[in-house]
């Protein structure tokens, strides 16, 4: 009998579905006031010739991906140019297999060429960078283990398994020098190091961001009146939040110093466990974090004592910029976040001293499995954080925290920044767009593939922007 999971893609729709944001999205020195979302539909054949649709979405997000002072458009135009080249690519890429080893395949030996063929005809200073690549790719590679799952009858998660892989991992990934004697990943495969049942109810981490309102002496008349809450204490309060993400400039030591304070008495006050610090990749003296981290031990011990993690403060290009980070994870554990785009830039930041990976299903469910089995096997720990993933986007992202074992829950914060967007998909799964007790919940996604039940969420999408088959 045929293995059920062996697909091979046949067709390719991509559809682009624009969002604005109700209150604007700080990323480094840029802000994100609307998205577009990368919509994918791969037609795959099986290996006993039945057909499987699988669904894959990604916010473009122009500034986190592609942060320069190239002007918004032109990178966004890159961005869907390049989605459009890998919708023509995908059905004629031509290999089969378990979505894990097609898409390993199609990382590996059909994207750089790809990117490397779009990047030769445009200007030296406006390469569409791999993180962007990856980004492109991630709504193509979902669809692919989405119709993976679907072909095999069965949840994705439930197929990674040797009953399914003809590869274990030793195909894929390689040990640290220092754990080359003591690490094999033969006989090894990603459900080997995913929870053995995943977890219905996740701890759901809000992001403060660097527009955002703490106190009242903050609004300017300018905030939308819908609703939602605005002040970080009504947030608080009303999704009873425990876990909030606060992120800081990197370039101004003062004021990281009183955002964090500030969040810190706030969380506090309202009964928050935890904080993590996002200093955004423009850090590039570890002494900038490690000063910080100080004085908020010695003068605000408390909320030292709340701070769970640090986030990405170098520069995300690690073979450019590489950093020692150890005095910063000497005093808590750092987490790579953009630098992660594959379990290579996971193996580098160990060995800089960096402890823990933030996985991110916009960079591929591919990717973030294998980093996940390689960062697991050498004792890091893992997060999984938010891209502010609306719609479709939301369901596989919370899915793999709920399979992960990560530190702590999951980052999601759509609900923030864009919660009308989800309203048809939140009529399905209504626990998994909206935030209590400091919770989401995935106890609504079931199924076959990522059980997103996507023939009952009623959304009117439009024309396909681009079809292959």
């Amino acid at each position: 009998m045929p293995n059920p999971a062996i697909i091979r893609v046949i067709g390719a729709e991509l559809f682009l579905l624009p969002v604005t944001t109700r209150v604007p999205l700080k990323f480094g020195t840029e802000t994100l006031t609307s998205v577009t979302c990368a919509r994918v539909r791969l037609h795959c054949r099986a290996a006993d010739g039945r057909e499987a649709t699988g669904w894959g979405e990604t916010p473009l997000s122009v500034q986190w991906v592609w942060p320069s002072a190239l002007p918004y458009n032109e990178r966004f135009d890159a961005l869907t140019g390049f989605c459009r080249l890998l919708a023509k690519a995908w059905p004629g890429f031509g290999s089969s297999g378990h979505a894990l080893e097609v898409g390993y395949d199609f990382l590996e030996h059909a994207l750089p060429g790809l990117l490397g063929e779009y990047n030769s005809v445009r200007a030296a200073g406006a390469h569409l960078p791999w993180l962007a690549a990856l980004v492109c790719a991630s709504p193509f590679d979902l669809a692919l283990h989405d119709a993976c799952g679907k072909a095999a009858g069965l949840p994705v998660y439930e197929t990674y398994s040797s009953a399914f892989l003809s590869r274990d991992l030793s195909a894929y990934l390689t040990p640290a020098a220092d754990r080359a004697e003591s690490l094999s990943f033969a006989g090894k495969y990603p459900g080997d190091f995913l929870r053995s049942v995943r977890r219905e109810r996740l701890m759901a981490w809000h992001l403060v961001g660097g527009l955002d309102p703490l106190g009242p002496a903050e609004l300017n008349g300018t905030e939308p009146d819908d609703g939602e809450p605005l002040l970080l204490a009504d947030w608080i309060r009303r999704d009873g939040l425990l876990a909030l993400k606060v992120k800081l400039r990197g370039t101004d030591a003062a004021w990281d110093y009183a955002r964090l304070v500030k969040t810190g008495r706030l969380a506090l006050a309202g009964g928050v466990l935890w904080l993590s610090a996002d200093f955004n990749c423009t850090v590039t003296d570890p002494a900038y974090v490690t000063e910080i981290l100080d004085r908020l031990r010695e003068d605000e011990p408390r909320i030292f004592a709340l701070l769970l993690y640090v986030e990405q403060p170098f520069p995300y290009e690690l073979e450019e910029h590489p950093i020692p980070a150890h005095a910063v994870s000497a005093r808590r554990p750092l987490f790579l976040d953009e630098s992660a785009h594959d379990w290579r830039q996971v193996r580098t930041g160990r060995a800089l001293g960096w402890t823990g990976v933030a996985l991110k299903t916009c960079k591929t469910q591919t990717g973030a499995l294998l980093s996940l089995a390689w960062a697991s096997a050498h004792g890091m720990t893992l997060m999984v954080q938010d891209l502010t993933n609306p719609m479709l986007a939301q369901i596989a992202h919370a899915l793999l925290a709920a399979w992960a074992p990560t530190i702590a829950g999951v980052e999601t914060n759509a609900m923030q920044f864009y919660p009308a967007a989800s309203a048809a998909e939140a009529a399905v799964h209504p626990a998994l767009y909206r935030r209590r007790d400091g919770q989401i919940s995935v106890e609504t996604v079931n199924g076959s593939g990522f059980g997103m039940r996507e023939e009952e969420i009623v959304r009117i999408l439009p024309a396909a922007d681009t079809a292959y088959f």
